[in-house]
């Protein structure tokens, strides 16, 4: 079963408000950001990371969840599955201490459950965070409203081919993969302009369009607009090729906005390290349209990761997938 079919079968259950449809990252319940995220071994993680490093990442991924809508870390629950002699789960948890101490996230509560022998880790957290004043939605957006990205976008999906290719690569570009890193400040910086706003773990062009379906708008993205870190020049160039694997590659964690035209988010007082590009806009009706300096550029087969019965033998180690 495909993950939209699933989404859309449970919007028929999911209809309180404070779901909102299921059309975005998040529930708001009396003024609380609420999210989930799981990791599976083999889909989210191989089984020879670091388990501090999926400990890291299931946290990083759920504060990018409270990231895109503004908010502030209040509370998190821990689901997590015990196997073996427990020396992998204790160093998951070293993981889970220390990212939830460098974000200010307090671990509440949880469950833990044994696994039989070999069966794959699956992994869970709920986040909940403190809502501002305005929570941007998918939703929210207006044709002519301009699409700025903060972060960079294709480090992951690299780091993830180094360490299919070998895995014991290291380096800069593999700790993307294994250890995002939430932009909470960023987000609470951009979130009272943005009319629209979401990270983006499936790859760029993936998430823009579910932005703009939910928007009812269309999306236009300029290529050779799209912020690369040196890591990912270095390793891939930055021509339209390499451009196209960002566009397409996943758990980036950045943050993709949608705000109107007379907004200047450059003027924002953003974190030190924060990049934030310009790289196209929504428009009136109509799907995804790419170009490259301006010259149309026919639609990748492949606009991203999406999870299916079948995902995790096809694509192994693929981003965790938000909603649709």
């Amino acid at each position: 079963m495909h993950e939209s079919e699933v989404i859309e079968r449970l919007r028929r259950i999911a209809s309180a408000p404070e779901a909102r449809g299921l059309t975005d990252d998040v529930a708001l319940i009396d003024g609380l950001v609420v999210s989930h995220d799981s990791i599976a071994e083999g889909v989210h993680f191989f089984p020879f990371d670091p388990p501090a490093s999926v400990g890291w990442k299931l946290v990083g991924v759920n504060l990018s969840d409270l990231a895109a809508k503004g908010a502030s870390p209040a509370g998190a629950l821990l689901s997590l599955t015990i196997s073996g002699d427990g020396e992998w789960e204790s160093e998951f948890l070293t993981g889970i201490e220390q990212a939830c101490e460098s974000y200010g996230l307090p671990l509440i509560g949880g469950d833990t459950i044994a696994l039989p022998k070999g069966a794959p880790r699956v992994l869970g957290m709920t986040v909940l965070g403190r809502a501002g004043e305005h929570v941007p939605a998918r939703s929210g957006g207006h044709a002519g409203d301009v699409l700025w990205l903060v972060g960079t976008v294709g480090d992951a999906a690299c780091g993830l081919q180094l360490l299919l290719d070998d895995a014991g690569s290291a380096g800069p570009l593999v700790d993307s993969y294994r250890r995002p890193l939430p932009l909470l400040g960023p987000g609470q910086a951009i979130g009272p302009l943005a009319r629209a706003m979401m990270d983006v773990s499936d790859g760029l062009l993936l998430d823009a369009t579910r932005l703009g379906d939910a928007s009812d708008c269309g999306v236009e993205i300029e290529l050779a607009a799209l912020p690369l870190s040196p890591a990912f020049v270095e390793a891939r160039g930055d021509g339209k090729g390499a451009r196209l694997f960002a566009a397409t590659g996943g758990d980036d964690y950045v943050l993709l906005a949608a705000l109107p035209p007379d907004a200047d988010p450059e003027t924002l007082c953003l974190p030190q390290a924060a990049r934030i590009t310009r790289i196209g806009a929504l428009t009136a009706g109509g799907s995804l349209s790419l170009s490259w300096n301006g010259a149309k550029v026919e639609l990748p087969e492949r606009l991203g990761f999406e999870h299916s019965g079948k995902s995790a033998e096809q694509d192994p180690a693929a981003p965790v997938a938000d909603r649709p």
